[in-house]
C-alpha cells in the first residue's frame, strides 16, 4: 500500500464517519426538536385552558354584576315611581276641591261617634275647620291640628285621642296595600 492509498483509506473512512455523526446529530436535533415541540404544544394547550377558564369565569363575573346592576336600577326606579306616586296621592288629599272630601269627612265624623267616650275635643286640620264645624257639633271644636285633612279627637283630659287626619290614614293605607300598590303600578 502506498502512501496515496493509505491516505485515500483515511479520507474515506474520515468521511464515511464524518457522515455518521452528521446524521446522527441531525436524528438528535430532530428528537429534541420533537420533543421541544411537543413541550410547547403541551404549555400551549395548558395555557389555553387557563386562559379559557379564566374567561368563563370572568364572563360569569360581568353577567352578574351586569345583572346585579339592572336589579339594583329597577328597585331605584322602582322607589322612585313609589315616592312620586304617594306624593301624589299627598297632593290629592291637601286639596281642598277634591271630590268626596265633604262625605268622607262626614264619613270620619260617623267612626269617630263610634270610638268616641264621654266628652271629646275634636281638633280639625286647618283646611276642614269649616266643613267639620257643620257637621261635628255634638264635638267641641278644639285648636288646629296640622296634616293635609280630617282631624284629631281626644278626650278632654287629653287621655285618649284617635287619629283621623288624611296624613294617617293614607300612611296605614299605604302599608297595608302595598303589596296591592306595587302590584298596580309594576306587574
Amino acid at each position: 500500500m502506498t502512501l496515496e492509498r493509505l491516505a485515500k483509506d483515511i479520507m474515506a473512512s474520515a468521511d464515511t464517519e464524518a457522515k455518521k455523526m452528521i446524521k446522527a446529530a441531525k436524528n438528535e436535533a430532530k428528537g429534541i426538536v420533537s420533543e421541544a415541540e411537543a413541550r410547547a404544544a403541551s404549555i400551549t394547550e395548558d395555557a389555553s385552558g387557563k386562559a379559557g377558564k379564566e374567561a368563563d369565569q370572568i364572563a360569569r363575573e360581568v353577567v352578574a354584576s351586569a345583572r346585579q346592576a339592572n336589579q339594583k336600577e329597577i328597585l331605584v326606579a322602582r322607589r322612585i315611581e313609589l315616592d312620586a306616586t304617594l306624593a301624589s296621592a299627598r297632593t290629592l288629599l291637601g286639596d281642598a276641591s277634591l271630590a268626596g272630601r265633604a262625605s268622607l269627612l262626614k264619613h270620619l265624623v260617623k267612626q269617630a261617634g263610634e270610638v268616641s267616650q264621654g266628652k271629646m275635643v275634636l281638633r280639625p286640620t286647618s283646611i276642614d275647620c269649616a266643613a267639620l264645624a257643620d257637621s261635628a257639633k255634638e264635638y267641641a271644636i278644639g285648636d288646629d291640628v296640622d296634616g293635609l285633612g280630617g282631624f284629631v279627637l281626644e278626650a278632654e283630659d287629653g287621655s285618649i285621642s284617635f287619629d283621623m287626619r288624611f296624613d294617617t290614614l293614607l300612611e296605614s293605607a299605604w302599608i297595608e296595600q302595598r303589596a296591592a300598590i306595587n302590584e298596580t303600578l309594576f306587574a
